[in-house]
């Protein structure tokens, strides 16, 4: 029997949309960065990790949002749920300080891709462990080991320590200081630690840019395991760029003062 020659369809499917090819990219560790109360932000970078995914890049999507005691709960969910709204009511507790509906987008696309979804953040809980008692009181001996948390560099602590004390307008009591930037920098390894255990096959972050920003905080972790990551902050335009591989910006957000509700030191 004669074999007959494909159709110019069938060959036109399977040149395109019958064949899944990576772009050449892939894999990779990305990081995107987000200013956590602004919507056109969240919205901007929905729309480029949507066509990122649409060109066919398959990653890993990491979320700060999650907490990693919460892996078990969003697996189910993300298995036996249907929509973005299902997977927020069965893994959010009532009470939480993220605004869902700007992530909701992120869960529909990995939904319509079956894109795994990591929790990737400390839980407020165990960062407060490390306040109190230091890295060993919440992460691993192991986690400790790799990432030489007992011989942190100077510089990386000093930058740390002077995020911690402009976040809270200088008005948080100087003992509390280094404890808080260790509790950050616990959650940069854990966020860090996610990411590694998926490099191979491709992973982004989804975080503040606080912890995405290239010089302190999650890709100074990553740099350490040999890998290349490439940070993205999403910027308000008076924002220092200089501290990200890339930026895109995005609009100002209009907000009370930060400051407002902080009470100054007392002097002596």
């Amino acid at each position: 029997m004669p074999i007959r020659p494909l159709s110019c369809a069938l060959l036109a499917c399977l040149l395109s949309a019958c064949m899944h090819t990576p772009p050449a990219s892939a894999p990779r560790v990305l990081l995107l960065g987000e200013v956590h109360d602004s919507a056109a932000g969240h919205a901007k970078r929905a729309a480029w990790l949507a066509d990122e995914v649409a060109a066919g890049w398959r990653p890993v999507i990491a979320m700060e949002q999650f907490d990693t005691d919460q892996q078990a709960a969003l697996d189910a969910a993300m298995r036996d749920c249907a929509d973005a709204d299902c997977v927020v009511a069965k893994v959010v507790p009532a009470k939480t300080g993220w605004t869902w509906e700007y992530y909701k987008p992120l869960l529909t696309l990995a939904l319509q891709y079956g894109l795994p979804v990591r929790a990737a953040n400390l839980s407020r809980s165990e960062a407060s462990k490390v306040i109190k008692g230091g890295f060993t009181a919440a992460l691993s001996p192991d986690l400790v080991a790799r990432y030489q948390l007992d011989a942190l560099p100077a510089p990386l602590l000093a930058a740390q320590e002077a995020e911690v004390r402009d976040s809270h307008c200088g008005a948080l009591p100087e003992a509390m200081v280094s404890p808080m930037a260790k509790a950050q920098i616990a959650r940069d390894v854990v966020m860090a630690d996610t990411m590694r255990t998926h490099a191979a096959t491709g992973v982004v972050l989804i975080a503040g840019n606080g912890h995405v920003r290239k010089d302190i905080a999650v890709p100074f972790w990553l740099r350490r395991d040999g890998l290349a990551p490439h940070a993205v902050g999403f910027l308000e335009p008076t924002s220092d760029a200089a501290v990200f591989d890339e930026t895109r910006r995005i609009p100002a957000t209009d907000r009370p003062d930060p400051c407002a509700g902080f009470k100054a030191p007392k002097a002596g």
